[in-house]
Formats: structure tokens, sequence, C-alpha cells
């Protein structure tokens, strides 16, 4: 493998292993939140119980996204130094203040909320969740700044050989970040709440703190039962806004070799021949690529073939086309994930409003192991906008083969060795994780004598125990 091979497999696998963490940590702090305010509101301690529960699960998904985070920095260092002399007036502007803003508030007031319990009144500690609530999503919003000026760049003239920032103003309204960023978001937040949906399925089918858990089970039905609505409709304008901004992306995640007719079909499976530019097999949807990128029943799609002669043409000679096997299927990968998810959301809804979901073992085993499911679909949707891009690091400014470090100050054994290191500590880190994770959840609530004695039915959604068994 060359140099520039070891480089993207280790930005892959540094990224992916990091993003295991981030969704979880943003939807955990907004689940929480609503649990911690509900107490306030009701002075239920059970609810206060689940908060202390559920930041639990948080507080060690938080620690190892950090560390992983900043082993993802340290990789940049390493593999991408002239990409980073390139762009790092530009890419350097929203990171900095990511770190200097938007982390300081989410870790100060992480420190308040863990070490805040008892000395602070219960209004006052609910705030501090909030407040890490808004410091994970400001996060969150500075990272994909970044990452969107590299798939869209505005804003910038080149000088000297590096792009520098003409407007601060054009970056924050980059078309790329207003797509991006909120269908992240809201991923994340459906994230969260299959973590919690997932885990509190399990509590409730192994019958430890059954009603405790029905509640947890209630809110993050309800907020996964919106979020999955809500992430397929501003991932369908995400994926619209490829038509213009990146038509290349969207031709490889159709696996769509020549431009298609005004009547342009989705492709649910393929087989593809990458060498021929062929698709053997095919199973479509009638019209659907057209209603999907134009909002209308008439329009034509631009091929791989054609948009590569279009960048040759702007570009110079080149090969344009990013791997599109791995871009059409991770994009259906993310997209199957999400209509799994939403089935089972509304799914375990209706059960909710029957005040039936106690009952249906095989349900809450389901839903158990629904919780890979947001991770196959964010790990999915992060290689299709990554790989769908090459083989542009910056997106018609730089190659990526032009932005890896040169072989004299980096080697390729470097980056090897490197990348054994992160795989071992990465390993050490997942392995304390899943154990830590595995610890807090067989332990559960502490048992409340008072709640095995209260009384169990009520229509209310937030406090109806879906038909307990006593």
């Amino acid at each position: 493998m060359t140099q520039l091979g070891w480089a993207e497999l280790q930005f892959g696998v540094t990224t992916v292993f990091h993003f295991f963490f981030v969704p979880v940590t943003i939807g955990l702090a907004f689940l929480i939140a609503i649990i911690e305010t509900i107490y306030v509101r009701t002075k239920d301690k059970v609810y206060r119980d689940l908060a202390k529960f559920w930041g639990h699960l948080f507080l060690i998904n938080f620690a190892v996204g950090v560390v992983t985070g900043l082993l993802q920095e340290f990789q940049f260092g390493l593999d991408w130094a002239t990409y980073s002399k390139f762009v790092g007036d530009v890419f350097g502007a929203p990171l900095a203040v990511e770190a200097l803003a938007a982390f300081f508030l989410e870790s100060t007031f992480i420190g308040a909320w863990a070490f805040g319990w008892d000395r602070l009144s219960a209004r006052a500690h609910a705030v501090t969740i909030w407040l890490v609530a808004l410091g994970t999503s400001l996060s969150a919003f500075w990272i994909l700044t970044a990452n969107s000026w590299m798939q869209e760049p505005v804003g910038y003239v080149i000088r000297d050989g590096r792009a520098v920032m003409t407007s601060f103003g054009d970056i924050l309204t980059n078309p790329q970040l207003w797509v991006e960023f909120p269908h992240t978001e809201i991923a994340a937040i459906l994230t969260g709440s299959f973590f919690m949906l997932s885990i509190s399925a399990y509590q409730i089918w192994r019958k430890k703190n059954v009603e405790a858990f029905s509640r947890s089970f209630k809110i993050s039905t309800i907020v996964a039962a919106i979020t999955s609505v809500l992430v397929i409709v501003i991932g369908d304008a995400q994926a619209a806004h490829l038509v213009k901004a990146q038509p290349m992306k969207l031709a490889a995640a159709e696996a769509l070799w020549n431009t298609s007719s005004q009547h342009a079909p989705w492709s649910v499976v393929a087989i593809i021949d990458a060498k021929k530019h062929t698709d053997p097999f095919q199973i479509q949807i009638p019209e659907m690529l057209t209603i999907l990128a134009y909002k209308r029943l008439s329009g034509a799609v631009e091929g791989i073939n054609q948009v590569q002669a279009q960048m040759v043409h702007q570009y110079g000679p080149g090969d344009y086309i990013p791997p599109v096997a791995v871009t059409f299927y991770s994009f259906r990968t993310m997209i199957f994930a999400g209509t799994a998810m939403l089935a089972l959301a509304y799914y375990a809804l209706y059960l909710l409003k029957k005040n039936r979901f106690t009952q249906k073992t095989w349900f809450l085993k389901v839903l158990t192991w629904a919780i890979a499911l947001p991770y196959l679909a964010n790990s999915a949707g992060w290689i299709m906008t990554e790989v769908g891009r090459q083989p542009w690091v910056v997106y018609g400014l730089q190659l990526t083969e032009q932005g890896v470090s040169p072989t004299a100050s980096v080697p390729a054994l470097d980056i090897e060795l490197s990348l054994l290191g992160f795989l071992v500590f990465y390993s050490a880190m997942a392995y304390a994780a899943v154990h830590l994770w595995k610890k807090a959840i067989a332990e559960g609530l502490d048992p409340d004598p008072e709640l095995q004695h209260k009384p169990t039915e009520s229509s209310d959604l937030f406090v109806g125990t879906g038909g307990v068994a006593r």
C-alpha cells in the first residue's frame, strides 16, 4: 500500500471510531436534560435516579470521545501536513472557535453537572445539563462548519499557494453547512434516543427496575419517533443539494454511469462493475430518483461519465471518479438502517399508546439489538460523505494525493506504526468503555421500595407503566 493509502486508512479508522461516540454524547445530553427537567417540574425522585443512571453512561461515552478526538487531531498533523498548510487559515478558524468556546462550555458544565448533585438547587442543576447539551451541539456545529468548507469551499481566495479566508460570514452561511449540520444534529439525537430506548428495553425485558425504565422507554420512544422522521426529511434535502454542489458524489451514490432520462429511476440494490462502468443487475423504483433530486416528476440526473468529462475539461486530465461501490452501498446502508429505526420507533409508539410495550418480550429483544442501527447509519453516512468526495480533500481545490505529508518528512513506515499504535489503544479504549457500560447497565437503578407499591395503571405517557404485571 502507498503512503497515501496508509494515510487514508488511518484517517478512516480514527474518524469512524471517534464518530461512534460523538452522536451518542450529543443525543444523550439532550435526553438527560429532558428527564431532569421533568424531575424539576414533578419532584418525582425516579426521574432524578434516571438522570443519574443515564448520566453515568454519558460520562463514560464523553471521556472516550474526547480521547479519540485528540488522537484524530494528532493524525491530521502527522499524515496531512501539506493539507494543513494549504487550508490552515480557513479550516483552523472554526476549529479554534470550537475548542475555545463550545468545548469549554461543554466541559465546564459537565463538571458542574457531575459534581453539582446536592450542591446546586434542582433548577440550577437542570440548567447545567441544558448548557452541556448546548455545548455539545455547538461543538458539532463548528466542526461541521470546517467539514462543510471542505465539501463546498466558500469565502476564500488562493494567495501564495494557500487558501486565505476573505469572509467568515460566507463560511457561516455556506449552503452545505445548513443541510449537513441539521442532518447530523438530528441524527445524533436519534442515536441518543435509540441508545436509551434499547437499554431501557433490555432492562424491562430482564425485569430490572421496570417501572423506572418504562419512563425512559417512553421518553426515548417519543423522541425517536420525531427525530426518525426529521432525519429523513433533512437528509433528503442534503441529498438534493448534491445535484448542484457535488454531482459526481450523487451519481456515484446512485451508481449512475450515464445521464438518465427525464424520469430517472432509483436503484434499491445493484451489482456494480466499476471497470466496465455498468450495473449488470439492478432493482429500481421508476422515476423515484428524479423525484428525490428535483421534487418534481421530470428532470435528468447527470451520470458519472458525463461529470468526469466536465471535470477533465475544468480541472485538467485525471480520474475524478470516487470508489462507486463503497459510495453506493454505504448510502443504502444508511438509508436502510434509518428506515428500520423509523419502523421500530413507530411500532414502539403504537405499543406505548396501547400501554402494552412491557408485554411484548420479542419486541423488547429486537429493540435491545437495535442499538447497533444508529451506529451503522452514522458510520455509513460518514463514509458516503467522505469517500464520495474523492479524489478531492477540498472539493475543486486540492486533490487528496496533494494533501498528504511529504514522504521525506513522514515516511510510510511512520504512518503504519502509528496506525498500529492507534489500533491497540482504540481496542483498549473500546474494551474499557464496553466493560464500564455493561457494569453500569447490570447494576441498573437502586430499587426504590416506594415504587414497589405504587399504583400501576395510568394513561399519562410519561408515568404509565405499560401494563407491568405485578
